[in-house]
């Protein structure tokens, strides 16, 4: 079975052709349970996603500040495997028919293997993964398996990243380009700042691949505000903040759903 990059590809050329951006989503595999962790994919596209991530928890999250670094706690305390992965993949993708890409660090497909991993997340239904710290000049492998099971590789851009590196990582990449709007790691922000437009500018001046900012969103103002020069908005630690503050399970999907609309709404306010 291919993967399903055709289909990211096509969900952010709709968004950009009703005048907007995209809006995705990131959650963590198994949390707060895998069957949890399912449930509020299924929400975040009920309330508006466009695109999920789903997170690989792994021990050492160089990227992720402390509320993912909570959440991925949570999985791996429950004994998440990257079996539990791929069926949050599966699952979500056969109920909500958006593209799922998986959110990892290299160690754990390096370890799994790499032609195991691709082939199991395009059997998934998976549209590919994002990178954030797998260098593009040791990423040949992955690409050539990558490209064989039609799986997107996203790799992430960030503010210090000068203009030949950023020609040198979106020629390699593929499905979209991860700007990270801000050095520093993953978490809600009081402002995404000028930093994000002006990645989004000098990526752009690169290549033809939508530019999708993450980093530091968390409710409809900000989103509006990325939307009116990215492609894409990404947001995940103001999803996992709301299911970790919740009082219970069924709580904290109800939050999220709401926290997508409200999102969606911001998308498309640009």
């Amino acid at each position: 079975m291919s993967g399903n990059i055709e289909l990211l590809s096509t969900t952010l050329a709709a968004a950009k052709a009703e005048d907007r951006a995209a809006l995705i989503a990131y959650l963590p595999a198994g949390f707060p349970t895998v069957d949890g962790g399912i449930e509020a994919v299924k929400a975040v596209v009920a309330g508006g996603a466009d695109v999920v991530e789903v997170g690989l928890p792994h021990s050492d999250p160089v990227l992720d500040g402390p509320v993912i670094q909570t959440a991925d706690d949570i999985a791996l305390r429950g004994g998440v495997r990257i079996a539990d992965v791929m069926r949050t993949v599966r699952e979500a993708y056969e109920a909500t028919g958006v593209p799922i890409l998986v959110m990892t660090y290299w160690n754990p497909i390096d370890r799994y293997g790499v032609e195991r991993f691709t082939a199991e997340l395009a059997e998934a239904g998976g549209a590919g993964c994002i990178l954030p710290d797998l260098p593009v000049q040791e990423s040949a492998l992955w690409r050539e398996h990558a490209d064989k099971h039609s799986l997107a590789t996203v790799f992430v851009v960030a503010p210090s990243s000068q203009d030949a590196r950023l020609a040198t990582i979106t020629a390699a990449g593929s499905g979209f380009v991860y700007a990270a709007s801000l050095m520093g790691v993953t978490g809600t922000r009081a402002s995404v700042g000028a930093q994000a437009q002006e990645l989004v500018g000098r990526t752009r001046a690169t290549t033809d691949l939508p530019v999708c900012v993450g980093l530091g969103v968390s409710n409809a103002e900000q989103a509006a505000e990325v939307a009116g020069f990215a492609d894409g908005v990404i947001v995940g630690s103001a999803f996992v903040k709301a299911i970790l503050d919740a009082p219970d399970e069924a709580a904290g999907l109800d939050a999220v759903r709401s926290l997508a609309g409200e999102l969606a709404q911001g998308v498309r306010k640009r």
